[in-house]
Parts: C-alpha cells; structure tokens; sequence
C-alpha cells in the first residue's frame, strides 16, 4: 500500500487531453494525487503536464468498455494506495461520423452508447462498491469520497445528426441519479456536470459552425467553454460544501440552459 503521506486520491478517466486532463490539473492543484486513465498505451504529454506544475500524479492504461481494465483501474488504485476519494467518469466518445437519425448504424449506436452510457455505469457500480467498504474502514478517519460523472448539454438537447450521443448522455444522467440515490445511505454523493460548448480537439472540426452560433448568441457568454470551466465544476463538487445536494447536475455551459425570449 503506496500512499505514506495520506493524500487524497482521485481517478480521472479519459485524462490524456482535453477535458479530462484540465479537470487533472485542478484537481492536483487542489490537493489530490491524480490517477489519469485512457485507453492509449502511453501517456502522450499528460503527465508532463502534470509534472510542470509539480502536481503527483500517474498514468494508466484502461479501456472503459473492458470489464477487466475497469477492474483493474478502480480495485487496482484501491490496493495501491488504500482509498478511492475521487472518481470522475470523463471518458467518452463522439459518433465517427455524424449522420441522421433516419440513417443511424447500430454499429454506431452501439459504440457510442457501451463506451459512454454502459461503461460510465459500471464504473460507478465498481467504485460504489469500493467506496461503501472503505467507508467501514475505521483507518480512514473523515473519509468523505464522491463520484462525478461528465454528461454534456446533449443530454436533453436534440442533435439528429448524432442522435446516438444525445441518447447516450442522456443516460449518464440518469446513472447520475440512480446512484445518488443508492449512495445516499451511505453519505457517498454523487454529482453530474453538464459541459457545453468547450474548445478541445473534438470540437474542433466545428469550431466555425459553433463560434458563429456564439457570435449569434447562442449562449449569454459569448464565449466558447475551456476545459477548466469543467474542471473548476467538478473541484467544487469535490469541495464538500454541495454534499447535501447530492444528485444535483452542475452546468459549465456558459447559460446555455437558461430559456430566453
């Protein structure tokens, strides 16, 4: 059991880049020891990110829709360092190519939905358990661990172009939910954050479409998002100070969800 200096430890899956790396940062920043997780064997330049910043942390291969790399990741970390505080369920993917609904593939479907919905699930079952044990673990004096799950705007906003990932965010909210409920026994929250509009490598390839969009005022800031406006949600999901809330859904949208006239 690795962990001397008793730090909190939290994992972050699909931690190589964009979003899930910036919620890495501000979570070393705040104190954790990061584990970041991705299906690519190497790290790319993650944990030198991490290390500019002198922020602990470590890099693991984990393919989210494997049952045994998922395994491997939550009871694995748990071995290693004797507590789980933190998991943030980031991972996910986009449709390969965005068609009409009328045309969707169940390939597609499929892909799309065992890698955010059915993966993000299991997760949770995985590290609940875990958590629900260390919980009875006398040791851990004030231990106080949280689950995060990453949704998106497209969980109630339609996009027949890629009706698959709409659905499939859709469903992380109400895992989101469902958990929040069965944990709440057991003073474990469980929290949603919604991003919108955010500046990474899959937005990109619509980076004009959407910047127009803004310009327009599809948003009130007009603005696209970064991916430490979801960091900072995710930082006070973890700060203790929304426990009571817990199953509340945090949206790093830029206002998208107000209605307006």
């Amino acid at each position: 059991m690795l962990n001397n200096d008793n730090k909190k430890i939290a994992v972050v899956t699909g931690a190589r880049r964009g979003i899930g790396l910036g919620i890495s940062k501000e979570l070393g920043l705040d104190g954790y020891y990061v584990v970041l997780a991705a299906s690519s064997q190497d790290a790319g330049e993650a944990l030198e990110e991490m290390r500019k910043s002198n922020l602990a942390s470590e890099y693991q291969k984990c393919d989210i829709t494997n049952p045994l790399d998922r395994e491997a990741l939550i009871k694995g970390t748990c071995e290693k360092f004797g507590r789980l505080d933190v998991l943030v369920n980031n991972a996910g993917v986009a449709p390969k190519v965005r068609i009409d609904i009328l045309e969707t593939t169940e390939e597609s479907y499929d892909h799309v939905m065992d890698t955010n919905a059915r993966s993000t699930f299991f997760m949770c079952q995985l590290a609940a358990n875990q958590m629900i044990k260390m919980k009875k673990n006398a040791a851990l004096s004030g231990y106080s661990p949280r689950i995060i799950n990453i949704a998106s705007i497209s969980s109630y906003t339609s996009s027949i172009m890629r009706g698959e990932y709409c659905v499939s965010k859709a469903a992380i909210s109400m895992t989101t939910q469902l958990f929040a409920d069965r944990l709440a026994e057991y003073n474990i929250p469980v929290f949603e954050v919604r991003p919108g509009i955010i500046l990474t490598d899959m937005t990109k390839a619509v980076q004009e479409k959407y910047q127009r969009l803004i310009d327009e005022g599809l948003t009130p800031i007009k603005r696209f998002g970064t991916p430490k406006d979801v960091a900072d949600c995710v930082v006070a999901a973890c700060s203790g100070r929304l426990d009571f809330a817990t199953g509340q859904m945090l949206n790093a949208d830029g206002g998208f969800h107000m209605r307006r006239l």
